[in-house]
């Protein structure tokens, strides 16, 4: 798979936190939660997302926008509104004095804000994740993006969390993931956007074939001759090619890719062996992953699992 892929592929959308808000002016959410990603799209009304540090975005009806990292943000109806409360990690909700909050309660399944009915409704879905496939993904992105494509997922997913009924909440994963993954190829197709070479890579015949099959295949004992091979030109041709698009050779951007998968797979299935992940991956054996594991992370793959 490739990386946009195995974004959602390994730690996605699993009971991500999903939270719909009716709000009327004037209103302002702090939000110091430290997620490692939200997505924020607006169904109705209009709102800025106001970082820390950083130019203030206007989202209109429709619009999407992906807030990356720990840093702190404003959600409000101006940048000039005071919060009125102000969100912790593991979704905890204070006044900004810490205090109980009052203005602002349960309206809904899945629905919060100042009642039932309001002109401003934004859906706002969070996801926990940090494996390191996701980190050489998610790097490449800028601290907070805004699309004004109008993505029309926006309202099925609208209609769908206030539903509650039996495998609810599978369905809004999987519908958060598709809100997610299409906001970033979107953006990443837009220029000047800096998407990430390995991206723009597939584009080329060559070059995204060979990408392909690293990333579909890791386990192969892959050599550029073989790799040369079966995409059909020389080694010096896909050497050539591969490093001018990607920005590294192809080995290199295989053993990089191989050991951000082998870093996720210790994390998400503690009952496999370093042997068994090294073999998943294309190391022969739990010692030659663990050199190269500890000369890239500086660890070994048992203390990156226990950490």
């Amino acid at each position: 798979m490739d990386p946009l892929a195995a974004l959602l592929d390994g730690p996605r959308a699993h009971r991500a936190f999903l939270l719909r808000s009716v709000l009327t002016p004037p209103w302002s959410l702090r939000v110091e939660d430290r997620a490692p990603l939200t997505l924020v799209a607006m169904v109705r009304g209009e709102a800025w997302i106001v970082p820390d540090d950083g130019a203030a975005v206007h989202l209109g009806e429709g619009d999407v926008a992906i807030a990356r990292g720990a840093d702190p943000y404003l959600v409000a109806d101006h940048p000039d509104t005071p919060p009125q409360a102000v969100i912790l990690p593991g979704q905890a909700c204070r006044t900004p004095d810490g205090g109980h909050l009052t203005e602002l309660a349960d309206v809904g399944v899945r629905t919060w804000g100042h009642g039932a009915d309001g002109p401003v409704i934004i859906l706002t879905g969070t996801y926990g994740m940090a494996g390191e496939v996701s980190k050489r993904l998610l790097s490449t992105l800028p601290v907070l993006i805004a699309l004004t494509d109008h993505n029309p997922l926006i309202p099925l997913l609208a209609q769908e969390i206030v539903k509650d009924v039996p495998g609810q909440e599978a369905v809004l994963d999987r519908l958060l993931d598709l809100v997610l993954i299409t906001t970033l190829r979107t953006w990443f197709d837009r220029p000047g956007t800096g998407a990430p070479a390995w991206y723009r890579a597939h584009d080329d015949p060559v070059v995204g074939q060979a990408l392909r099959l690293l990333q579909h295949q890791p386990g192969q004992p892959w050599t550029v001759a073989k790799l040369a091979a079966d995409t059909g030109v020389s080694r010096a041709a896909l050497a050539r090619r591969f490093t001018g698009a990607v920005g590294e050779p192809p080995m290199t951007y295989l053993a990089g890719w191989r050991l951000a998968l082998a870093a996720d797979l210790l994390r998400q299935h503690p009952e496999s062996t370093i042997g068994a992940v090294a073999r998943q991956v294309g190391y022969g054996s739990s010692f030659a992953l663990s050199t190269a594991f500890k000369r890239e992370f500086g660890v070994s793959p048992q203390l990156y699992r226990a950490s």
